[in-house]
């Protein structure tokens, strides 16, 4: 059969290996190792080695996590041609499950490389860290207990992309955790958290059908707004009480910066369904990085003027 004209050609093995690993979301393992790498340069323990070793791991356990997810959400039916999400390589057949969860074990691999390093560095606990962040990212949607499929997605998101990502680069490169490590990476969490509730959302219909019982699909649309408002509200008065506490300098409340796009975030969550919401999960995984950059410039700038 001849090609239609015009019609694109398929995309390369490499691009869709790019695909699977969704980069549009990886701000979100980036942003809490900005802020616990600058937190730890604040308070004059910054190590370059850990900081990039803690980088790499971050990034590699969510690509991990994205191809877990890829393949584990096919396989139980909750990715179908109904899908409003971006493109999920094994659902448009573009890689085989099997290839799929393959590349998974061979990222997971790297990531524990990352740990071992880090292990070295820091001790046993990060090995410990390191496995628990493996289970955890492939009980997310695997398992006989699927964390996503219970309405416990948005815990794993603030335990392990906030508190162990933030709290864990810190600790590489201090051997302990301040105060305010644990603060910003509840504010991390909370922000990274969001992005799961978009997500959530936008497939409340399909997430039904196919048994996933989310906790946008127990609250229902208007109650997953109302928790997307909360999880913004709390992120942004953390720099407020770190400051007040006397735990961080006046110029974290550079964060509040990003707040106008919030506001706008969360006015569009109100005024958009199904497809649409692709954008505002984007803008919420670049508001998270936005967010972290800024805390941090609030403290490196303290830390330059004082």
């Amino acid at each position: 059969m001849p090609k239609k004209k015009n019609q694109p050609p398929p995309p390369s093995p490499l691009q869709v290996w790019i695909m699977a690993a969704r980069p549009r979301t990886l701000p979100a393992s980036i942003a809490p190792v900005l802020l616990g790498t600058a937190i730890a340069w604040y308070d004059g323990v910054f190590q370059l080695g850990p900081a990039l070793a803690a980088l790499a791991g971050g990034v590699l356990l969510q690509i991990g996590a994205n191809l877990a997810n890829d393949v584990f959400d096919f396989r139980k039916g909750a990715d179908t041609k109904e899908r409003l999400g971006p493109m999920r390589v094994t659902q448009a057949g573009l890689l085989t499950p099997q290839q799929v969860q393959t590349g998974m074990w061979v990222v997971f691999g790297l990531a524990a490389l990352c740990g071992v390093y880090l292990a070295w560095v820091a001790g046993w606990p990060i090995l410990v860290l390191g496995a628990a962040a493996i289970v955890a990212a492939i009980a997310y949607t695997a398992g006989p207990f699927p964390l996503a499929y219970h309405g416990l997605g948005e815990v794993f998101v603030i335990l392990f992309f906030g508190l162990a990502a933030l709290c864990g680069t810190y600790y590489v490169q201090a051997g302990t955790v301040s105060a305010l490590a644990w603060w910003a990476a509840v504010a991390i969490g909370l922000l990274v958290s969001s992005i799961i509730v978009v997500n959530n959302l936008r497939d409340i219909d399909t997430d039904r059908k196919a048994g996933k019982m989310t906790l946008a699909v127990r609250l229902g649309p208007q109650g997953t707004r109302y928790e997307y408002l909360a999880l913004m509200l709390g992120a942004y008065a953390i720099p407020v009480i770190v400051w007040q506490l006397g735990l961080a300098p006046a110029t974290v409340l550079l964060t509040w910066g990003t707040s106008l796009r919030a506001v706008y975030l969360t006015r569009l969550l109100w005024a958009v369904t199904g497809r649409e919401l692709n954008s505002v999960l984007a803008g919420t995984s670049l508001l998270a990085l936005m967010y972290s950059l800024l805390f941090s410039i609030g403290l490196i700038a303290a830390r330059l003027i004082g």
